[in-house]
């Protein structure tokens, strides 16, 4: 909701430009208010998995009257149980019924059609940019999570809408939280200021044992498994380097305020390696190279019983630092620690946006998560090429992961990546495959 001021109610008070278009679709004009006082933010989930869920409590939870109004998913038993995980947590706060309880391809904009103020965006990475677009043109403020896009084209997608939701005065907050976070804010600035001098060499990880599997089950289609088990699909995923080690990359570009200009690196399936793992690698080493000339060493991996790490380290002239564990260490051994004090960032997010909108505050994450995806999917790029690749370059390609708009598939439409006769999907071959 946008406010000029406590007596001035409207919920989102904006003026459309008649020209302003996003894929055909006009900005819907702002609704009218319903309250006197401190106006009711009437939220929408799309997408009802463990995220959305813990999203939609954390928006709950921020000042001043919130309710849950709508909600979206491709699958029933993902929605019902995302609503009842919801009701439990914020009672009194959730006013679903079932016809506002919105099922398969076309259920975002069903659900981003009802009378609402602030969309809530969780579902799998693939879907973000259409969703996102469609939310800005319809004029609501949008949470959404990491990452906003798994190719260049959904990112270009992603930074037009951004630009219009700025126009438009929409809040727009991303799920990079660590800017949230109390600890990390305070060793950024230091770095900034100066703490460890000019910093000539980065480093970042996140070093795992992977994540779920679901079976395949009988009379499965291959859309319903892969949406099932979208981790390990890059048209809805990405690739972990994209959709988990972003947090990590983005710390990196943070520090140097800006992405890198190229990059090059190696990666692969090693130990992940049966047809239950998709089309995804297991590990990716790569070298990001910024303006200044420093190198970000960027490590992740999915293999279990190996060194694990989440994390992210500087290196200067005059020491270095765990921005991760909020530490600093100069050449002589002093030693600095973050005082680590606010709350949790998961929830601080929420309230950051929240406020935006309730005191009509500028708040727009959308472009620095927008290149924060992109550095990944330029890492994910360099390694399946197995060729160094520019920063330009990598966003100015036109190669989409993505087959048509979310609103044409069905549960019988082929994916973009199908298995052979023995189940085995197609790996990415450095050398081989083409990668922008």
């Amino acid at each position: 909701m946008e406010m000029q001021s406590r007596a001035s109610v409207g919920r989102r008070e904006f003026l459309v430009g008649s020209s302003a278009v996003i894929a055909g679709a006009t900005l819907a004009k702002p609704a009218l208010a319903r309250t006197l006082g401190e106006p009711e933010l009437r939220v929408v989930l799309v997408g009802c998995g463990g995220r959305g869920t813990g999203a939609a409590v954390q928006a709950l939870s921020t000042a001043g009257p919130v309710k849950l109004v709508a909600m979206a998913d491709a699958f029933a038993d993902r929605l019902e149980g995302s609503l009842a995980e919801i009701e439990r947590a914020r009672p009194g706060q959730v006013d679903v019924p079932k016809e506002r309880r919105f099922l398969g391809f076309d259920a975002y904009k069903k659900a981003i059609d009802v009378d609402c103020d602030v969309v809530l965006l969780c579902t799998q990475p693939g879907f973000r940019p259409w969703h996102f677009e469609y939310a800005v043109s319809r004029g609501r403020h949008v949470f959404m999570e990491k990452p906003v896009a798994v190719d260049a084209p959904g990112v270009r997608k992603v930074l037009a809408a951004a630009e219009i939701a700025k126009k438009a005065q929409l809040k727009v907050g991303v799920g990079l939280q660590r800017h949230h976070d109390a600890r990390y804010l305070e060793t950024m600035q230091r770095l900034w200021d100066g703490a460890i001098g000019d910093v000539n060499f980065s480093r970042c990880y996140w070093n795992s044992s992977g994540v779920w599997v679901n079976p395949r089950q009988p009379q499965q289609t291959e859309m319903e498994y892969q949406m099932r088990n979208w981790y390990y699909f890059n048209w809805l995923c990405g690739d972990h380097i994209v959709e988990q080690h972003i947090h990590n990359i983005d710390v990196i570009n943070w520090l140097k305020k800006g992405p890198p200009v190229r990059a090059q690196g190696m990666g692969g399936r090693q130990v992940r390696t049966g047809v239950e793992f998709g089309e995804i690698y297991d590990h990716f080493a790569i070298e990001f190279t910024y303006a200044d000339g420093s190198v970000c060493q960027s490590h992740c991996r999915h293999q279990a019983d190996t060194w694990s790490s989440v994390s992210e380290h500087a290196h200067g002239s005059k020491g270095s630092a765990n921005i991760s564990g909020g530490t600093i260490t100069l050449a002589d051994g002093t030693r600095w620690r973050a005082k680590a004090e606010g709350g949790d960032p998961y929830q601080v997010e929420h309230d950051v946006l929240f406020r935006a909108i309730r005191e009509n505050r500028e708040h727009n994450e959308a472009e620095y998560g927008a290149t924060s995806t992109m550095t990944a999917i330029l890492g994910r790029m360099a390694a399946y090429s197995g060729r160094e690749i520019t920063y330009a370059d990598a966003l100015a390609s036109q190669l989409a992961l993505w087959p048509v708009a979310p609103g044409e598939l069905t549960w019988t439409t082929d994916p973009p990546t199908l298995p052979d006769g023995e189940g085995r999907y197609p790996i990415p071959m450095p050398g081989v495959t083409r990668a922008v």
